[in-house]
């Protein structure tokens, strides 16, 4: 009798274990793209909000000023991860997530900038205070992936000789 008790807890946790396995392996995405990265899909609500939202509501000519600005440093944001994204090495693929960073914060910049001269509402600004922070949120922890996967994500080319 204890042998068949043994034998069965054994099996039950197997197959606790082969579901485990099973349902962790389901539940990772495999990224493709940089289309299928989080914090590049995080700057593009973060580039749309800007373009249907913000430059709108400017006036005429501060769409050739502030409008031009901020929507160059929102199109940064998701320029900057796809590039890095392309990149052979993880450090260089790391530096372009910074840029992406820094301009998401000048986005933010602008967008304070846009609420004190009377051109957007405070509620319009919190809206895209919360997306910038959820934008460099998932940047941070997308860099931190890079930075734990360095050694691993390094693609190294033979050298050829040119003639």
């Amino acid at each position: 009798m204890r042998f068949r008790s043994i034998g069965t807890i054994v099996i039950r946790y197997r197959l606790i274990v082969i579901h485990f396995h099973f349902e962790k392996s389901m539940s990772k995405k495999t990224i493709k793209g940089f289309e299928d990265l989080k914090c590049w899909q995080a700057c593009r609500e973060l580039r749309l909000f800007v373009a249907k939202k913000i430059v709108p509501a400017l006036p005429r000519d501060e769409k050739y000023r502030l409008g031009e600005q901020i929507l160059k440093a929102a199109r940064s944001t998701t320029a900057n991860l796809a590039e890095g994204y392309g990149r052979f090495h993880y450090k260089d693929n790391a530096k372009f997530c910074s840029n992406s960073r820094g301009s998401c914060w000048e986005v933010l910049d602008h967008l304070i900038t846009a609420n004190d001269e009377n051109f957007i509402s405070a509620d319009i600004l919190f809206e895209g205070r919360k997306l910038v922070n959820i934008a460099v949120k998932l940047i941070n922890g997308y860099m931190n992936y890079l930075k734990k996967a360095g050694g691993n994500t390094s693609i190294r080319e033979e050298p050829s000789e040119y003639k």
